[in-house]
């Protein structure tokens, strides 16, 4: 239940793909002249079937080495498939497949994770009908620079009303430099903790200073279980 921003709101919608029957050297130009370092490969339908990237190209540069010239270097090559992208001639012989893919309504903290975790720089975002967006290092890292003013929004908006239940002024937030203070009352001491850990989720976040008391009432995950009924 930890909260965080969602993917649909720092993906990129249009997204440029290629078709798996493109040549290499025309996503080599596309590449090149959006300043991009990788595209979706997608079928007719609009389904992902993989990704291309720039090292999927420079596996087909490197060419045979001497090294891969021996049967056994051959044999291993072959059955991790890059004596097969050496060889390829378009994207949908090059891609790296299936390809990892995200929801828009996934948390950013997750896609940061399986960024760092795959040492990839981009996502293909996925609805039911196919490709929505996609979602690159570049995304997260301009979410966490947001201005003072969205990240209080945001606070309010997702952490406060919509998470936590909470009434329209119960909890005073002032933002400043990425710096949150939380002021007001909640029902309980693990209600603040919990409002606590919902704030340093935020993206852009920094550091949290809550001064919140709390008194006898219904606690934060009594009032969600009663929403969910509801």
């Amino acid at each position: 239940m930890m909260l965080s921003m969602r993917v649909e709101k720092i993906m990129t919608r249009d997204v440029l793909t290629v078709a798996p029957d493109t040549s290499l050297k025309d996503v080599a130009r596309l590449l090149i002249a959006n300043g991009i370092s990788g595209v979706p490969v997608c079928g007719a339908n609009g389904h992902v079937l993989g990704v291309i990237s720039e090292a999927d190209i420079l596996r087909k540069e490197e060419g045979v080495s001497p090294e891969l010239a021996r049967p056994l270097a051959w044999l291993v090559r072959q059955l991790d498939g890059e004596l097969a992208k050496i060889s390829a001639r378009t994207a949908g012989e090059a891609m790296t497949a299936p390809a990892l893919t995200v929801r828009p309504t996934q948390q950013v903290s997750e896609v940061a994770q399986l960024m760092i975790d795959h040492r990839i720089n981009r996502l293909p975002v996925v609805g039911a009908d196919g490709l929505v967006g996609i979602v690159s290092r570049a995304d997260l890292v301009r979410a966490f620079i947001r201005s003072d003013e969205e990240i209080e929004e945001e606070i309010r908006t997702d952490v406060l009303l919509e998470t936590m239940l909470l009434p329209p002024g119960d909890i005073e937030v002032s933002v400043h430099d990425g710096r949150v203070v939380l002021g007001g009352r909640m029902s309980t001491q693990q209600d603040a903790e919990v409002l606590e850990r919902f704030v340093r989720r935020v993206p852009g976040v920094l550091d949290v200073e809550v001064d919140v008391r709390w008194s006898a009432g219904d606690s934060f995950l009594e009032r969600h279980a009663g929403s969910s009924r509801a």
